[in-house]
């Protein structure tokens, strides 16, 4: 199937307003908790979810510094989760001490994610779902799925309704998570907010970007305050929460009733401690030494040997990526990241870790600033026509539910 390219730059010039702003004290904040159905969330924020990134391992890092929150597995493919898919089932564990197992599925086709829903509440793998709107990757987008699909306004009211009359009478609440649009001249936001509302979702995620923004630039936020104005049901922020003032700040601007991080968290899951003490009226931070870090390094590695059935080598490959990010900012060398990158067992990380001094600190001037990459988009795909009209027509049904090994395979 041939693809509809938007070309061009979409890179944003907003930028964060507060980057180059003298700090001055914001009106006070009080967060009261969010209820999702049966589900109370004391603390309002959640951990969106990030392929590769949130498996278990990483989500109870994050719960054991913000107990009270809502930790969100990684996006699974409903069509994958259907099959059986060894990696699928894999993703869909949950720790046993986590207080909600709550899972993320993503679906272009309304009868297949209706069949991973019943899997979920037949063999109860969660307490809540989130639905993905928002992913803007184009293997993703060019299926239609992920935040292309809300410009289908038949296909996100389908997938939503069949999902919710799977989920809700399991007392399993569903939620949403899109972006502002395709672009700014394709905006679904408002429109999607509104149809998730009245289809049953209990609250709404807005990523405060187009797919075209990508990640680069600072989000709107402004959007985020226009869907809290639209909806009757809470609406959680994200984009560009990169510490517990951030979380604060946009509390304020948008009246959002929690906030939900990606790249903020990556390397430190001690952000969820900070905005917690933040959400409570409290002055304290975590400001952690390189050798308290590196007991988080050696606590996720064990934690992802478990994840992987004891395999020690998949464990470490898997734990780099998290290295890059828990040492970014501390002055050790290129030498010593790219010993972390080559580790092939605990013991190889726990000698590297060995060799680093834990007296270092990070420096006040990049405390709070962005995690990972800021990519942004040089191309959106979508489907061939996808943008012709609003709702798909029986050709487009028939080339997006035919066989999708991209789908079934992961």
């Amino acid at each position: 199937m041939r693809d509809t390219v938007i070309d061009g730059t979409h890179e944003t010039d907003r930028l964060d307003p507060r980057t180059d702003a003298p700090s001055r004290p914001g009106s006070p904040v009080t967060m009261p908790p969010v209820r999702l159905g049966a589900i109370e969330v004391p603390t309002p924020v959640v951990l969106s979810p990030m392929a590769g990134v949130t498996n278990w391992p990483f989500r109870v890092l994050c719960e054991e510094y913000g107990p009270d929150g809502l930790y969100v597995a990684e996006m699974i493919t409903a069509r994958a989760l259907v099959a059986r898919n060894p990696k699928a089932l894999r993703l869909c564990r949950f720790a046993p001490g986590e207080r909600v197992r709550s899972l993320q599925l993503y679906g272009v086709n309304p009868a297949i994610t209706e069949q991973a829903a019943r899997i979920v509440v037949d063999e109860g793998m969660a307490d809540h779902v989130d639905l993905n709107f928002g992913c803007p990757v184009p293997k993703v987008t060019r299926r239609g799925g992920g935040s292309a699909l809300p410009w289908k306004t038949d296909l996100f009211t389908d997938i939503i309704r069949r999902v919710v009359k799977v989920c809700e009478p399991a007392g399993i609440p569903v939620t949403a998570k899109i972006r502002v649009g395709i672009d700014h001249e394709h905006e679904t936001f408002l429109e999607a907010g509104r149809i998730a509302q009245e289809e049953g979702c209990r609250a709404v995620t807005l990523h405060a970007r187009t797919t075209a923004e990508y990640y680069g630039g600072h989000s709107d936020w402004d959007r985020i305050g226009e869907l809290v104005e639209a909806l009757d049901v809470p609406v959680f922020g994200n984009g560009d929460i990169w510490g517990a003032e951030d979380a604060l700040e946009m509390v304020r601007e948008t009246g959002c009733a929690g906030v939900a991080i990606g790249r903020g968290c990556q390397g430190r899951p001690w952000l969820f401690a900070d905005i917690a003490n933040a959400f409570a009226g409290s002055d304290e931070r975590v400001d952690p030494t390189l050798g308290e870090v590196c007991a988080v390094i050696e606590r996720h590695a064990m934690l992802l040997t478990e994840f992987y059935d004891g395999d020690e080598r998949m464990a470490v490959h898997d734990l780099r990526k998290h290295v890059a990010w828990y040492l970014k900012g501390f002055a050790v060398g290129g030498s010593t990241r790219r010993a972390f990158m080559e580790c092939e067992s605990l013991d190889d990380v726990r000698r590297e870790i060995g060799r680093l001094d834990p007296s270092m600190r990070l420096p006040e001037r990049i405390k709070d600033k962005p995690r990972g990459r800021v990519r942004f988009a040089k191309k959106v795909h979508l489907p061939y026509g996808w943008l012709d009209s609003r709702e798909t027509t029986r050709q487009e049904r028939e080339a997006l539910f035919g066989d999708d090994p991209m789908d079934a395979s992961y």
